[in-house]
């Protein structure tokens, strides 16, 4: 039953959400890599990357102080408010809802494989933090498989 209301609420949000914006949410996880000793920033995965989670400002006129809220904010503070609305139905947070909502159109074969990233990938990272020399590099590259693979599902 508690399956069938994240999917009736997650259909919500993304059916509300979706004609306002043409374009995929952009990816609020960065990946920092070093090519010929230049570092570069992307939303593409890299060999031996680094993520950096970008949170977007919420901005403010310094000359009055006051927020000046545009409409992508403003959509975000109310998908974040239906969030914590049904927040006691759901467990979720806004960003749980989201993911949620998001992995809805994939196949249920593309949210099982999501699913099994989303434990694989922070493993393979603590791993890659732990490893040295050659066994660094071999999980580098397992890394690397896995967050590519995460982001051609679209997870």
């Amino acid at each position: 039953m508690r399956a069938i209301l994240i999917g009736v609420f997650c259909s919500l949000v993304v059916s509300t959400v979706a004609p306002a914006q043409s374009l995929p949410p952009p990816s609020r996880t960065v990946f920092k890599c070093e090519a010929a000793g230049k570092v570069v920033y992307s939303d593409s995965p890299c060999l031996g990357a680094k993520t950096v989670d970008v949170e977007p400002t919420r901005g403010a006129d310094k000359i009055t102080g006051k927020p000046r809220i545009g409409p992508d904010v403003q959509r975000e503070r109310t998908r974040e408010q239906f969030a914590e609305a049904v927040r006691p139905v759901t467990g979720l947070d806004a960003k749980q809802l989201d993911t949620a909502g998001r992995r809805l159109k994939l196949t249920a074969d593309g949210q099982a494989q999501c699913g099994r990233l989303d434990t694989q990938i922070p493993a393979a990272e603590a791993d890659e933090a732990r490893a040295t020399g050659t066994s660094r590099q071999e999980v580098q590259v397992r890394l690397l498989k896995l967050r590519q693979e995460f982001r051609d599902l679209r997870c």
